[in-house]
């Protein structure tokens, strides 16, 4: 008997078939194609989305989730325990101060915040304060004022 040699591998008769061209003819699955007779979806593909003409689910919802407030007011924020490290020796802070020292940027409004620890006596003076800042501001025998 001959060596076995890979060149010499077939596929088993009918493992493999011609791939079926559908719509080539009468002679095989030629005509319809396998679409059915008439309607849309018989004459050209369709997209999933279509609905008809109605306005398609994905044109209904909105494009983005969450609302965003026209009429917002956004601050600048600087901690308590921050304006103590810029200002050591304590004394009058406001807002053109803040901008100078870079801790905020300029125009725009300034909210002060409780975060970390004040130690000196200082006179803030910006658009808003949280209640932990005042406590803060004042507990290190400091004053506040909202322009």
């Amino acid at each position: 008997m001959a060596p076995l040699k890979l060149h010499h591998l077939r596929p088993a008769p009918g493992a493999k078939t011609a791939k079926t061209r559908v719509g080539r003819g009468e002679a095989s699955k030629g005509k319809t194609a396998g679409r059915g007779t008439k309607g849309t979806k018989a004459r050209y593909q369709v997209s999933a989305a279509f609905e008809g003409g109605q306005t398609p689910l994905h044109m209904r919802l909105p494009k983005l989730k969450g609302f965003k407030n026209p009429f917002r007011e956004e601050y600048q924020v600087v901690n308590a325990g921050r304006i103590g490290e810029l200002f050591p020796e304590g004394g009058a802070v406001d807002v053109d101060a803040l901008v100078a020292k870079g801790a905020v940027r300029k125009g725009e409004r300034v909210k002060v915040l409780g975060g970390g620890d004040l130690s000196v006596a200082v006179q803030v003076t910006a658009d808003k304060f949280s209640a932990s800042a005042k406590s803060k501001i004042e507990g290190a025998g400091g004053s506040i004022t909202e322009r």
